[in-house]
């Protein structure tokens, strides 16, 4: 019976982490809602420069284009002044990859309400029908959760950084079935607003945001062990 219940335990916390990691994402993407963090990376990479824009007409961009993403706006299109010229900022290719993009953000947040009833119902089963002593099983099997958890998110960390360009391009090769993330930068706007510095540094905001998630459930499952503990 320990041993049901342990495993029990277990898969509910590794999808608990995993509800936590996709989060991260949606809090870093969307956390501040005056986009500071984008500004603060166009000015970082110059790219009001390399679009010929002024930074007001860039964040009006940024802003409709996380609207869309979010599901707030219907198509993306955005009528703005490049180099002293009107035009659609994003053309037919950048729509496609954003639609697809788009998908699989909505689609992750989705997942991650599915994850946490999931995890919801494996605590009932596991305080109810199985009868654990949840104060003792559940931070036990939190860390041993966290254990495994980091150690993937350790040697993906080290392959990121040991070459970010590859493994950018595999991560796009395993989510995307098609080409059109490949973008040229002498003709695509979006591809020079948005950097690959750019996302080097989300990711490592989104890990921040990650480890901090992280260590707020640990001292909760600690606490609760440690009051567990003395109980008994």
């Amino acid at each position: 019976m320990k041993k049901v219940q342990g495993i029990t335990a277990i898969i509910g916390m590794f999808l608990l982490i995993i509800a936590i990691l996709i989060t991260s994402f949606q809090v870093a993407i969307y956390g501040d809602p005056e986009y500071k963090f984008y500004e603060k990376e166009y000015e970082k990479y110059q790219v009001t420069e390399s679009l010929q824009m002024e930074m007001e007409d860039v964040m009006d961009v940024t802003e409709k284009m996380m609207d869309y993403l979010i599901g707030k706006r219907p198509e993306l299109s955005v009528e703005t002044t490049v180099n002293g010229e009107k035009q659609d900022f994003f053309n037919e290719q950048d729509r496609l990859h954003m639609a697809d993009v788009k998908n699989l953000f909505l689609g992750g947040l989705a997942l991650r309400w599915w994850l946490l009833g999931i995890f919801a119902l494996l605590m009932l089963v596991l305080i109810f029908p199985l009868k654990a002593d949840w104060k003792r099983v559940l931070p036990r099997a939190y860390f041993i959760s966290l254990g495994i958890f980091l150690v993937l998110t350790v040697f993906l960390g080290v392959l990121f950084a040991s070459d970010f360009t590859k493994y950018f391009t595999i991560f796009h090769e395993i989510f995307f079935t098609n080409d059109l993330w490949l973008f040229d930068p002498s003709t695509d706007l979006m591809i020079r607003m948005l950097p690959e510095g750019f996302f080097y540094d989300m990711v490592m905001r989104i890990g921040l945001y990650f480890l901090g998630g992280l260590a707020i459930f640990a001292a909760a499952f600690a606490l609760i062990g440690r009051c567990g503990r003395k109980k008994k």
